[in-house]
């Protein structure tokens, strides 16, 4: 945007806010409290789940089916689950969803306890559950915004990172003593207690705003819209690669795990839980480090180092069945999880604006979850067609390509972006009376451009079409004039006039700036000329 007056004189840099910081916000230690308590529930439910399925049926094929159960839902629900959030209220779709987990999870534990589960019942169990997940989580990733100001949002999400990686520590640790002194139910019966603690918290919390926004479009017109701006936002899109990158090798470990700690010498389901806690507290120290790595090293660089110790966790685990060996492997697995996902965490959320944060934030979890269901299931097969060491060499040989390939896809790239609406457009014009807003729209803007600056005015103008398609545009065109060379005409569909009224609120900071450089290019002195259509009544 440009400015006008004198320049003024240079604020006084404000301090990077502290890694702590967002804990002095009520809200976010409320649902981070309950949210870290929920998730030792989950982190026991995993670990007795994945020991469960090598009781029943020791095949790896099976075992990683536990793995691919847990995550393929949010690959499947995720974009209409995040479509949902953006158009209702996020808290009570929330208590919802944790309501009907918790019915769910106490028959699974009835189940277990009266020993009537069988593979088949336990995968059907995983898959229901991992439903209520996806439907959950671009729920829960998109109010984090809402609990804190966005110079806070950074340390929030490492803080959120780090509280799954905290319970990561301590819910397998606690399973393992479970199953061994208790029985397999116990882990059950305890994660589905813990979503009564999260339904308490949303009950406790009072946001000042409303969660969600009411659309009227259909449903699949909003899924659409979101798949159109991910397509279109640079940012998210290389982030989204490069996690497809890493998670479909890394996910070798996570779901190999049981049968590494099963084969290992003096192994069984101590050692599983003790593997995993190392992977939780490897997390957690990576997330105390985060801070002073972030000073010195780039989300890109970050991710590229998480990558390489992630390699080496997996060649130790191939290559050893010493317990200690094992563990080390797993302190440094759980130290580089933590600095990568934190990175494509912030990077993802950095890179949406609130209006389609859900969506964005679901199409990042599809890739997240869906990487990892397809490695479960390819890292399964190539160790029942070789053995675990095979398998985990080869996840180990794919980290380093995948460097290879995707080098060119920076992560991070809208970390210092201003995504805010700048509310820069005036009022559309008021439709006649009797149209309907639900009919198709177009858009038409007039250039009066000098053929010396054609060339930057069409670099320009290709820039700035990104934004009428990240913001609910179908379809963009730009044509001149044949009559009247230096007259260009650039046009936008879209799937109706509301769409089009949304779109004046989408127009952000950095949208701003672009479109002032743009229409610096029109020689008239009023400038472009914009000009709106709609579809005749059918």
């Amino acid at each position: 945007m440009s400015s006008s007056g004198s320049t003024p004189a240079p604020a006084a840099a404000t301090p990077a806010p502290g890694a702590f910081s967002p804990f002095g916000h009520k809200a976010f230690a409320l649902l981070w409290t309950a949210t870290l308590i929920s998730n030792i529930g989950t982190w026991m439910h995993d670990v007795g789940a994945g020991w469960l399925m090598t009781t029943l049926s020791p095949s790896p094929a099976v075992v990683t089916l536990v793995q691919a159960a847990t995550t393929l839902p949010v690959f499947l629900f995720a974009l209409y689950a995040g479509a949902l959030a953006d158009r209702l209220d996020k808290r009570r779709m929330l208590i919802t969803i944790n309501v009907i987990l918790f019915f769910v999870i106490s028959v699974l534990a009835v189940l277990v306890w009266l020993e009537a589960m069988t593979p088949l019942l336990l995968i059907l169990f995983t898959l229901a559950i991992g439903t209520g997940a996806a439907f959950m989580a671009p729920a829960w990733q998109a109010i984090v915004p809402q609990l804190i100001p966005r110079e806070k949002l950074k340390p929030a999400i490492a803080l959120n990172s780090m509280g799954i990686n905290i319970s990561r520590a301590i819910g397998p640790a606690v399973a393992g003593i479970l199953i061994a002194s208790v029985g397999l139910a116990a882990p059950f019966a305890l994660n589905a207690a813990s979503h009564v603690v999260i339904i308490v918290a949303l009950l406790l919390w009072k946001p000042a705003v409303a969660t969600g926004t009411q659309y009227h479009g259909p449903i699949l017109g909003d899924m659409a819209t979101g798949l159109r701006h991910v397509r279109n936002n640079e940012a998210l899109r290389a982030t989204a690669i490069r996690a497809g990158a890493f998670f479909v090798f890394a996910s070798a470990y996570w779901s190999l795990l049981p049968l590494i700690a099963r084969q290992a010498e003096g192994g069984g389901s101590q050692l599983y839980g003790t593997l995993m806690a190392l992977i939780g507290g490897g997390a957690v120290t990576g997330a105390l480090l985060l801070p002073r790595l972030q000073k010195r090293l780039s989300s890109d660089i970050a991710v590229r180092v998480g990558t390489f110790g992630t390699i080496g966790a997996l060649l130790i685990m191939a290559v050893s069945a010493a317990p200690l060996a094992l563990m080390l492997a797993a302190f440094v697995g759980g130290v580089s999880w933590i600095t990568v996902l934190t990175s494509f965490n912030v990077s993802a959320q950095m890179a949406l604006p609130n209006w389609v944060r859900a969506r964005g934030l679901a199409v990042f979890l599809m890739v997240f979850f869906g990487s990892m269901a397809l490695g479960s299931v390819i890292w399964g097969q190539v160790a029942t067609a070789t053995s675990v060491s095979v398998a985990l060499i080869v996840a180990a040989v794919g980290l380093a390509l995948g460097i290879v390939v995707t080098r060119g896809f920076t992560v991070g790239q809208a970390e210092t972006s201003d995504l805010t609406p700048s509310a820069l457009w005036p009022a559309a014009p008021v439709l006649a009376g009797g149209q309907s807003a639900d009919k198709r729209a177009m858009v038409t803007v007039e250039y009066q451009v000098r053929a010396d600056q054609t060339a930057e005015f069409l670099a320009t103008l290709h820039l700035f079409s990104k934004e009428r398609l990240r913001d609910g545009a179908t379809q963009w065109f730009v044509h001149e004039s044949v009559e009247a060379p230096g007259l260009w005409i650039e046009t936008f569909h879209l799937p109706s006039w509301s769409e089009h009224l949304e779109q004046h609120q989408r127009v952000t900071q950095d949208d701003a700036d672009i479109q002032t450089r743009l229409h610096a290019f029109d020689t008239r002195a009023d400038g472009p000329v914009v000009r709106h259509f709609v579809s005749p009544a059918e």
